[in-house]
């Protein structure tokens, strides 16, 4: 089952979805920039392997719903590596 986090990014809030099976060795991060989520059918079957493997996973949105929506028009988001940086270390950093 997953479990919804939300983890604070200076002033924003990034959403995930952590599954952690039982003695997990460690732990993989699925960060999502433009263009696919951590609901993407395909990273959530990698996913599935992974756990059933004893991995935990974190699948991570990087970023928010109104920035995505933005980025749908405007292709900014997705290039603005220095955001997207930050917010990948946040996760690895919360984790």
């Amino acid at each position: 089952m997953d479990t919804a986090v939300r983890i604070p990014t200076g002033a924003s809030v990034i959403v995930g979805d952590l599954q952690v099976p039982g003695s997990a060795a460690g732990i993989v991060l699925f960060a999502h920039g433009s263009g696919s989520s951590r609901h993407s059918p395909r990273n959530r079957f990698v996913a599935g392997c992974l756990q059933e493997n004893g991995f935990a996973t974190l699948l991570m949105d990087l970023l928010t719903a109104e920035e995505e929506r933005e980025d749908q028009q405007t292709r900014q988001g997705r290039f603005d590596v220095g955001l997207l940086a930050e917010r990948l270390l946040a996760a690895a950093e919360w984790l």
